[in-house]
């Protein structure tokens, strides 16, 4: 069974191409694939966060309180109408993640979050954390906001998988066809060539890692991909009364 609790730091890098190849293949001394990058292929993550009206979540998180809390649809590739997806609730305390999830097919979780009612239990089902998302759509009215997807590669540490590391690459968002199923399509977030690096870890990184990410100068950065969708979608917003006005 996929693990449906997380409690983790998570630190986040960006960096280009030439950067990511070099770290990369010093990584592989002490990392090893994800199940789903055997033979180094990419594998494509598609998320559809949601919000209110007034943008409620999104904002706060960007004024960087101590603590935080999103909603997501996540789905692995392009689902179709009854595949499997995770309603994923994610906080954020005092830089702890906490995400929980569980499984539904999509139509569940398009309905869940539509009439805060969760589906009849079944096995495979999270009632845990189903109760919790019940108990935070109660306090929010929410839609579909925002769609992203990316291509990812992920590893972990040899012997230790509490040290997880991904890639996320050709970040690209819509804020129109907000289904899972209609494809994962839509406009870059970053330039081309750029990666985001998340380094994700129950407790402290291991030595080796932290004289790595030293010797290759990567420093922490704050990137939240839907914090920054948003902000682009602000900008987006603002260049068009500016073309009406003129």
């Amino acid at each position: 069974m996929a693990i449906e609790v997380f409690n983790r730091y998570e630190n986040k890098y960006l960096m280009d191409t030439e950067a990511f190849n070099g770290f990369y293949s010093r990584l592989m001394e002490h990392m090893e694939p994800d199940s789903n990058n055997k033979g180094g292929q990419f594998y494509v993550i598609s998320n559809l966060y949601y919000d209110t009206d007034q943008h409620t979540l999104v904002r706060s998180s960007l004024s960087k309180p101590k603590y935080k809390e999103k909603l997501r649809i996540r789905a692995y590739g392009v689902p179709s109408p009854n595949a499997k997806v995770y309603l994923e609730l994610k906080k954020k305390v005092f830089g702890l993640v906490n995400k929980r999830r569980t499984s539904l097919n999509l139509q569940e979780a398009y309905e869940f979050v539509h009439t805060g009612q969760p589906p009849a239990f079944r096995e495979g089902m999270n009632r845990q954390v189903m109760q919790e998302i019940e108990y935070f759509l109660s306090r929010y009215q929410l839609r579909p906001m925002a769609y992203l997807a990316y291509d990812r590669i992920a590893m972990f540490c040899k012997g230790n998988r509490d040290l997880r590391i991904t890639f996320d690459t050709n970040i690209r968002s819509r804020r129109y066809d907000l289904r899972l199923e209609a494809g994962d399509h839509g406009e870059q977030l970053m330039e081309p060539g750029q990666w985001l690096m998340e380094v994700k870890a129950e407790k402290t990184i291991p030595v080796w890692l932290s004289r790595l990410l030293s010797e290759q100068q990567m420093y922490r950065t704050s990137f939240s991909k839907y914090g920054n969708e948003y902000k682009k979608s602000i900008r987006y917003a603002n260049q068009e009364k500016e073309r009406i006005l003129i």
